[in-house]
């Protein structure tokens, strides 16, 4: 099932081409990371890429963030070797800020265990994102809960 869907690059890079100004770079690579970390009956259902981090000026930390069917992950391949994963699944989810600038925006989701800041991504992008994520938790933690009460 997982093989038909379109991989997390596909979602990356039609983002991308919509919102032209968000920045991100090795788009690819930083999917690639996302991927070899969805569990087998996972698929991806919305992803973009941001900077992960709170400073306008260092646009070097990019990743790629990506709903999955069971949770949020964030993806960034390190340049010489190695890789950072970020998983957030909706028990842990909070909250969701966002924060419109000048040009770019950032988008801040508050867990239990700590604030993931992701910036550098186009004002345009921001209403777009914002929907998917919450739309995307709220469904999330009532699947969770009910899960939790059937049990």
């Amino acid at each position: 099932m997982k093989d038909s869907r379109p991989d997390v690059y596909d979602y990356v890079a039609r983002f991308k081409s919509k919102y032209p100004l968000t920045i991100g770079w090795r788009f690819r690579k930083n999917a690639s990371i996302v991927e070899k970390h969805l569990n087998e009956d996972e698929y991806v259902v919305y992803a973009f890429i941001a900077q992960k981090n709170n400073n306008p000026f260092n646009i070097f930390g990019s990743a790629v963030v990506a709903l999955t069917n069971e949770r949020i992950l964030i993806g960034r391949k390190r340049v010489v070797f190695g890789y950072f994963l970020d998983s957030i699944t909706p028990d842990l989810f909070n909250d969701l800020k966002i924060l419109g600038g000048i040009i770019w925006g950032k988008v801040v989701i508050d867990t239990v265990k700590e604030l993931v800041i992701l910036s550098d991504i186009s004002n345009n992008a921001l209403p777009e994102i914002y929907s998917k994520i919450s739309d995307y938790m709220m469904k999330m933690k009532q699947k969770y809960y009910s899960d939790r009460e059937t049990q």
